[in-house]
């Protein structure tokens, strides 16, 4: 079984079967750990597809925007949250930094494809059709009753 050594985030999966059983194999799946990859390194070519596509929807979007304020910040949820786990400390402080410095190069990216493109055409609106939709669906049941 041959593991590569991870460069930044990219090569870090590795997929194994074991012949041995032969049809009673199965599919395994090798994470070469680094889930959150080097505090100081972000690969940046995983935003390729938010740059090509420069698409997003309006709901992740203002999640996102939401976890970049002060009372709601990415790395203040995530340490609380992993604050309970019986491996805490789970990310050392320099990971949950990087999270944040992360999320902003997210950000600045869904703002420069906004300077090229209108906000209209960037933004999937995800949200208005929904809540219409359950409250419509809520008036045909009270009127079949």
């Amino acid at each position: 079984l041959f593991v590569s050594p991870a460069t930044g985030n990219m090569d870090r999966h590795h997929y194994e079967t074991f012949e041995k059983f032969g049809n009673n194999t199965f599919l395994l799946h090798l994470d070469n750990g680094r889930g959150f990859g080097r505090h100081s390194h972000d690969e940046i070519s995983i935003l390729a597809p938010l740059q090509q596509c420069c698409s997003i929807k309006k709901s992740t979007y203002l999640r996102l925007q939401l976890l970049a304020t002060e009372a709601f910040r990415l790395s203040d949820v995530m340490r609380e949250s992993l604050a309970s786990d019986r491996l805490s400390p789970v990310l050392s402080e320099p990971h949950l930094e990087a999270l944040d410095r992360r999320l902003q190069k997210v950000l600045d990216m869904v703002r420069e494809c906004m300077v090229k493109e209108s906000r209209k055409e960037v933004l999937v609106d995800d949200m208005g059709n929904r809540k219409h939709g359950i409250r419509q669906r809520k008036e045909e049941r009270r009127a079949q009753v």
